[in-house]
């Protein structure tokens, strides 16, 4: 499960171009440098790359579970309207993490309306229904929670539910405790979920508070624990997309080059004495810094507590080499 409250508090950053010596640079009076400095490892201690982008490093070592968006359907409207799923599927399959995140800048860099995105993104992807009657007479509610990303999907959602005929709106509810029990007894049609994290909190529900964990970094067995659990809440699960929103870790595309990086294991093994940037539980979390260093054994050298919405910036501003950021950020979009 995530750490960090689900909010976009994003604007357009001013982005200093400030130069920082990375390891091994010599020194601004322009002779050699003097010999790199090592962590208490033995590697070297990169400093952090002030940059204007930031580049997620891949989690090959799978300490993230896998919150693949999913729609979740009430199991009453799944039983007497199975074209809902039908329809959903097809916006899952439409949908990857890249796509996920120019959907967010559009809507929290750019400030258009999640409304606007969403009906560009049924019209690009063609997910427009081809029976466009088989909806005619029902009302369907999708429940979105606060923040601007769901809106955006829930958006979607209603926008391809209402080219199958369905009389479909979106409605902003809030955190998950208020809307799943709304989807549970009928008020709301379908949500759009996070496989992991429903799988988390309806095994909490179900098999209760100590129950093992069901999670995992494979969206597949994640969806395979998940979808029993949902059938004996009242839901059903459809197709899990290749859209994640989850914690990941990303410096800037400077630093990344510099020391040729693409995975946290290739941080862990060229660089020590990492300064980390993250939210004030980061040091005792299994998903932040305890989760860097038990599984891939990176050095963390400092941690700096930030609001989580000022993360990236910190990184971005070479105060940070490695932050925690969600993997959906509107703000890694290549142009934003």
């Amino acid at each position: 499960m995530r750490i960090s409250q689900r909010t976009r508090t994003l604007g357009v950053l001013a982005v200093a171009t400030l130069a920082l010596g990375a390891c091994g640079t010599p020194g601004s009076g322009g002779g050699q440098a003097a010999s790199q400095p090592t962590s208490s490892s033995g590697l070297a201690t990169c400093e952090p790359v002030a940059g204007e982008s930031l580049v997620v490093l891949k989690d090959d070592k799978g300490l993230q579970n896998a919150d693949n968006v999913i729609p979740a359907v009430n199991a009453q409207v799944a039983a007497d309207h199975p074209q809902v799923l039908e329809l959903l599927d097809k916006v899952s399959a439409s949908m990857d993490t890249d796509g996920l995140i120019a959907l967010n800048k559009a809507v929290d860099v750019d400030r258009r309306t999640s409304s606007e995105v969403a009906t560009e993104y049924v019209a690009d992807n063609g997910l427009a229904a081809t029976d466009t009657s088989v909806g005619t007479g029902t009302s369907l509610t999708v429940g979105a929670a606060n923040f601007s990303e769901s809106i955006t999907l829930a958006e979607i959602y209603a926008a391809v539910l209402r080219s199958a005929g369905f009389d479909a709106q979106a409605q902003t509810i809030g955190a998950r405790e208020t809307y799943l029990p709304a989807l549970q007894s009928g008020e709301l049609a379908v949500v759009p979920e996070y496989a992991a994290t429903l799988a988390t909190f309806l095994n909490g529900q179900v098999n209760g508070a100590d129950a093992p964990s069901v999670a995992s970094s494979d969206v597949d067995e994640t969806v395979a624990a998940l979808t029993p659990l949902a059938e004996q809440s009242g839901l059903v699960v459809g197709e899990a997309s290749a859209a994640q929103d989850q914690n990941a870790f990303a410096v800037t595309a400077e630093f990344a080059q510099e020391h040729d990086l693409t995975t946290l294991s290739d941080l862990a093994a060229a660089c020590g004495g990492i300064v980390l940037a993250g939210p004030p539980e980061c040091p005792e979390r299994p998903f932040c810094q305890i989760g860097l260093e038990d599984t891939y054994g990176l050095e963390i050298g400092e941690f700096k507590s930030f609001d989580f919405a000022l993360i990236g910036q910190a990184v971005r501003q070479g105060d940070a080499t490695l932050g925690l950021v969600t993997s959906s950020d509107g703000s890694l979009a290549s142009d934003a």
